[in-house]
């Protein structure tokens, strides 16, 4: 099939800086998009700031012959956000595609994490995702075209301790996109999500305190980890990002060289009428049967 082009289109690409970000801008930018590097710089905690991460890519991009400006907002801030969708339309003239990868990670036991803990995971991850969409939503609008790809995570599935703050937030994020999607439609808005398996600075904070609890030897854990370098997580986000992709609400798990969808389901379940806690129990195999599921879909907002 013809190559996946962005020629003429202007990508915004947050958390670009190091990691799944920075290889999302590097294979736009390589597909012809003009890409805003848009990064802060903060350590994984989110304390600090930098502007050096986003300028080492921007130097990337324009070395190999790419266009790409850089932007050291905050995405938890909204003037931020603003500023970071203003620097697309002053430096490229407009806004096609909006990436949202920034995020922070600060795992722990639910009871030893604080509130601010669980406040500043939403104040990035999800309101931060809100705050670039709403700042791009009008231009798009105004376009009758968008793309959005947010990043979720299978965190938000449950599975591993210590990351009740990061996957509620990022169970935030899903549910944004599912609704996101729902309204976009009639604007000619598509907005998916990637759930990336890659090896970053993120994941390698959590990497010993998953292969104790998952019982995996360091050396296989060293393995796994050399086996998800982020680069293979851009080709997921390019796709739901270009004009020619027919997904929308849609979550695509990436990473290792697999690609799958992730889904809500809804099952068959029973009906009775009235329906007691006792009629739940003694059915309760039939309730939970996946055999007949059906996946909730995306439907247009009526106006």
């Amino acid at each position: 099939m013809t190559g996946l082009r962005f020629d003429g289109r202007v990508a915004v690409v947050t958390g670009a800086g190091r990691g799944v970000g920075r290889s999302h801008a590097m294979l736009l930018a390589d597909k012809g998009a003009r890409v805003v590097v848009a990064d802060y710089g903060v350590g994984i905690d989110g304390d600090g700031c930098s502007p050096a991460p986003a300028e080492d890519v921007v130097h990337e991009i324009t070395d190999g012959g790419g266009q790409a400006v850089a932007c050291y907002a905050s995405v938890s801030e909204p003037q931020g956000a603003q500023a970071i969708i203003d620097t697309a339309i002053e430096a490229f003239g407009g806004i096609d595609v909006v990436v949202n990868n920034a995020g922070i990670h600060d795992p722990g036991l639910f009871d030893a994490l604080s509130i601010e803990q669980f406040r500043r995971m939403l104040d990035v991850h999800y309101l931060g995702t809100v705050a670039v969409c709403r700042a791009a939503w009008p231009h798009f609008v105004a376009a009758g075209y968008g793309r959005i790809v947010n990043t979720v995570s299978e965190a938000m599935l449950g599975g591993i301790s210590e990351l009740t703050s990061y996957g509620a937030a990022k169970g935030a994020v899903f549910g944004l996109t599912r609704n996101l999607a729902t309204e976009g439609i009639g604007h000619g808005i598509r907005v998916n999500a990637i759930s990336p398996r890659a090896n970053t600075r993120m994941s390698a904070s959590h990497s010993d305190s998953v292969a104790a609890q998952l019982s995996i030897p360091a050396d296989v854990m060293d393995t796994i980890n050399a086996s998800m370098p982020p680069e293979l997580c851009a080709p997921a986000a390019a796709f739901l990002a270009h004009q020619d992709c027919p997904l929308n609400g849609e979550v695509l798990q990436i990473g290792m060289g697999n690609i799958a969808r992730i889904a809500v389901v809804r099952t068959a379940g029973i009906t009775r009428t009235p329906l007691t806690a006792e009629d739940i129990a003694e059915n309760l195999p039939a309730i939970m049967n996946i055999s007949d599921a059906q996946v909730t879909a995306v439907t247009e907002m009526v106006q």
